[in-house]
């Protein structure tokens, strides 16, 4: 017994010894030294922490008000399939704050305010270890979801700019907005390339093209964490979905993909792999669906093998809304939620979004075995640097009257008009636009999008009016200047409702106007549920206009008054009577908080419209898939009674002024297996308007031993032309980007010919060709790839 007390008292003065060793000078342990490096402070409180501490650092909970708002509107089984409120039956708000206290919550969602964000991290702060909350936010184009935000144009409109700087700025200035209001994590970009215009989620990417998506995504995810997100402007960026949620079976969110590991590789991981390597994006969330009979949720494959292994990613996985549990409840890969729990986290998941019975659940399998605690270590690790890096220890909270200083200062409004002005896509002008100062004395509008909120898109809550430019708001503010007179008509804002007085009342003051203006599309608003036409979880199995609003466009069409149809929409509208049948049409999407002033500066001519088309727009829904890059017996047999060729390519978009793209050259014919070349061209704007065109860089290998794209966006560039004046752009590019995934999968460039081409879009008759050989064929690495990047 001598001995035994001997020994017990050896080691009470030796972990006496290292206690204090641990401590920094202020006698404070390391970890709550700033001083100190965040490898070290990781390690310092990861040694004080309990299984069941680290673990609670993986689980997150939506916030408290909105818990009580949920508990008012949804029962147990509404929250099933719900994937927007969220509460947990048997757990009431108070009970998810005292967790918070006893250190049981390591991150919250859907906080939307300061006042919320700070009383939740002063209950976190009477946890034992202290340790600060991760609040994350779907801040998809501007903070929406918090009252008063700026509200940038949604991303599909974003990329129509096809300029790289303004998704980076959208990025800086969401992130402070977000600071300012108690958020440190945006979800977003989401980088899926969108190749099924039914699908509802469609306006929240960067549309169809990876190139393009990659490009916007980098920018973006360098805007919120301006490279080491260390500071208290800045948060860490979320790719997402890995992977394959933009391409649907059935067009519905969370349908199955079916697809060849050749084309995931070549389509839609590319994103990814630049996020990682480019960005050094610190986390990721998987997706809702399953890719060949796997649930992403579950897959090895895709989080560990291929983007943790393959492309070196350091950051931490995160699960989308209640997808973890769905193993179980859905795809019925796991027998019990504690599989599905301990499948997830063993194959790379690291924190789970959102609610109960996980922390319990992995606590136990690391305790029997089935769970390693290495895993949980590495997973908490990462999350916990996050929280360091952020200054979260030093300071958790916001001061709230910042807020007012920093959401929708007049540098993010200046941001948001800019991109709006950008993003509007002219589709068809027979000469009508813009519309001569003085020349129409009265200007009739009317349709469901022309004086609400649906400009804002997804992604969004209600908004201050003052806050909000809509249409009929825009060209209000104009009409004296302008000389005319606006005529408004309410036509029903609720799609699918339309009636026949309506329509007939519409087309009886638009007989008396000397043009009409009708703003139609679609609804994307998440607070407008049931009357919602697109966005998250709004997939539709048509892609023309819903309900009456074609019918109540004919019948102002045929009073034979002008009519300019303007499309308010999240995805592809495909409806061709309008480029048949109308003056002109303007692709707007949902340009934000100005949309109805820059709008209204296009119809006018106060912006040349700029924007190209991010995606491809059908004729029918019958055409879905359509993409441009399409392999080519794509369209090798016709279809009956319709046109082949989509209504809009890719890459197009009209301007007031005309373009001529011309002289093009390569400056060798003839290069090796890892060589360059350089692409030039003239371009001459022939119109009497200044303006600016999108140039763009196509190739396509014309033999290969696995069959090619019909042609692949390589580059492109933006150039500022005045009436008449001439310039000459180059692009340099170099054989990774003819490079491809071999029979064997592995990387490189085949020797043959090649064609490249240049022009405005992507449709054959806009572009000009040369040929390139290649001598010899050369094995390359992919992690060396870094394409080529527009100068900013």
């Amino acid at each position: 017994m001598k001995r035994l007390m001997t020994g017990i008292v050896i080691l009470a003065m030796a972990y006496g010894m290292v206690s204090c060793e641990t401590r920094a000078s202020n006698d404070q342990p390391i970890y709550k030294s700033s001083e100190v490096a965040v490898k070290d402070r990781v390690a310092d409180l990861m040694s004080r922490m309990t299984l069941e501490e680290k673990v609670a650092q993986m689980a997150q909970y939506v916030g408290l008000e909105h818990m009580k708002k949920a508990e008012e509107d949804l029962s147990p089984e509404e929250l099933h399939n719900n994937d927007a409120l969220g509460f947990y039956p048997g757990l009431h708000s108070s009970d998810i704050a005292k967790m918070t206290e006893e250190g049981k919550i390591g991150s919250f969602l859907h906080v939307i305010s300061a006042k919320e964000a700070n009383h939740l991290q002063g209950l976190a702060m009477k946890s034992r270890l202290q340790i600060p909350l991760l609040i994350g936010i779907d801040a998809i184009h501007g903070n929406g979801l918090n009252y008063g935000a700026t509200i940038y144009p949604t991303p599909i409109g974003l990329a129509s700019t096809f300029e790289e700087e303004l998704s980076y700025r959208v990025g800086k200035e969401t992130a402070k907005e977000m600071r300012a209001t108690g958020s440190h994590w945006a979800f977003t970009p989401n980088i899926d390339i969108a190749r099924d215009a039914r699908w509802g989620r469609v306006g929240e990417t960067f549309g169809e093209d990876p190139y393009l998506v990659g490009n916007m995504g980098v920018e973006m995810i360098k805007g919120f964490q301006q490279d080491d997100f260390t500071g208290s402007e800045k948060v860490i960026a979320c790719a997402k979905h890995l992977i394959g949620g933009g391409e649907p079976l059935n067009g519905t969110n969370a349908s199955p993909l079916d697809l060849s590991m050749r084309s995931i590789r070549e389509v839609h991981l590319p994103p990814y792999r630049r996020a990682v390597q480019e960005a050094n994006v610190f986390s990721i969330m998987t997706a809702h669906n399953e890719v060949n009979g796997i649930p992403c949720h579950s897959s090895k494959e895709f989080m560990t093998d291929i983007v943790r292994k393959e492309y070196g990613f350091e950051g931490f996985y995160v699960s989308d809304w209640m997808d973890i549990e769905r193993i179980h409840t859905l795809h019925g890969q796991a027998e019990s939620l504690d599989d599905a729990f301990r499948m997830s986290v063993n194959n790379g998941m690291d924190m789970h979004m959102h609610g109960p019975k996980f922390t319990e659940s992995i606590v136990e399998a690391v305790e029997k075995g089935i769970v390693p605690e290495e895993r949980v270590d590495d997973a908490v690790a990462k999350i916990l640097e996050v929280k360091f890096r952020l200054g979260l220890f030093e300071n958790p909270y916001v001061l709230e009257e910042k807020a007012e200083e920093v959401v929708f200062n007049q540098e993010h409004q200046a941001t948001a008009l800019e991109i709006a002005r950008k993003s509007i896509v002219l589709l068809k002008n027979d000469g009508i636009l813009p519309l001569p100062k003085n020349k129409y004395k009265k200007v009739f509008i009317t349709g469901p999008n022309a004086n609400n909120e649906t400009i804002l898109g997804d992604w969004h809550w209600y908004q201050p009016e003052d806050r909000i430019i809509t249409v009929k708001e825009g060209l209000e503010a104009v009409a004296k200047d302008k000389g005319f007179e606006l005529d408004y008509y309410n036509s029903g804002e609720i799609i699918g409702k339309t009636t026949d007085k309506a329509i007939s009342t519409a087309a009886s003051k638009a007989s008396k106007a000397d043009i009409a203006i009708v703003v139609v599309g679609e609804n994307s608003l998440r607070y407008d549920w049931k009357n919602k036409t697109c966005g998250e979880n709004t997939d539709r199995a048509h892609i023309n206009l819903p309900g009456r609003q074609l019918e109540l466009i004919k019948a102002i069409k045929k009073t034979g008054t002008p009519v300019v149809a303007v499309l308010v929409n999240g995805r592809p509208i495909g409806e061709e009577w309008l480029e048949d049948n109308m003056s002109a049409v303007l692709e707007a999407w949902e340009p934000g908080s100005f949309g109805g002033q820059a709008i209204t500066e296009i119809l006018f001519g106060d912006v040349n419209p700029t924007a190209k088309l991010p995606i491809t727009v059908p004729r029918t829904v019958g055409q879905v898939k359509l993409y441009y890059n399409h392999k080519p017996s794509h369209y090798f047999h016709k279809y009956k009674f319709t046109n082949k060729d989509p209504l809009y390519a890719f890459g197009f978009g009209l301007s007031y002024t005309q373009y001529e793209i011309g002289n093009v050259a390569l400056d060798k014919s003839k290069i090796k297996g890892d060589d360059t070349f350089t692409v030039t061209c003239d371009v001459k704007n022939v119109g009497k308007e200044d303006g600016e065109e999108t140039v763009q860089v196509y190739i396509r290998d014309d033999y290969s031993s696995v069959t090619r794209p019909v042609k692949e966006l390589k580059a492109y560039k933006k150039v500022a032309l005045k009436a008449g004046e001439s310039k000459s752009v180059s692009f340099e590019l170099t054989t990774q980007d003819l490079a491809f995934f071999d029979q064997n999968m592995e990387w490189g460039v085949e020797k043959g010919a090649f064609t490249i081409m240049v022009g405005n879009s992507s449709r054959d008759k806009d572009l000009k060709k040369v040929k390139l050989e290649v001598s010899e064929t050369k094995k390359l690495n992919l992690n060396d790839y870094k394409p080529n990047y527009p100068s900013m």
